[in-house]
């Protein structure tokens, strides 16, 4: 069974940034439809590198470590 928990304020954030950039793309979409492209690929890189950047990094070998 699943439990039900209320937000964290990390997932309110990430829905409220989310939701801004939605609109943002929208409004210029609006205006001019391949440069809302554009800038929804950059923000999509953008939105990539920040969540690999939270992971966890790689612990480097030790000197001595066969391989």
């Amino acid at each position: 069974m699943v439990k039900i928990t209320g937000w964290s304020r990390h997932q309110v954030l990430l829905t409220l940034e989310v939701a801004f950039v939605v609109l943002f793309l929208t409004g210029v979409a609006m205006l001019h439809v391949p440069a809302a492209l554009m800038v929804g690929g950059v923000l999509g890189v953008v939105a990539v590198e920040r969540e690999t950047a939270r992971q966890a990094p790689v612990q480097r070998r030790r000197k001595g470590a066969g391989g």
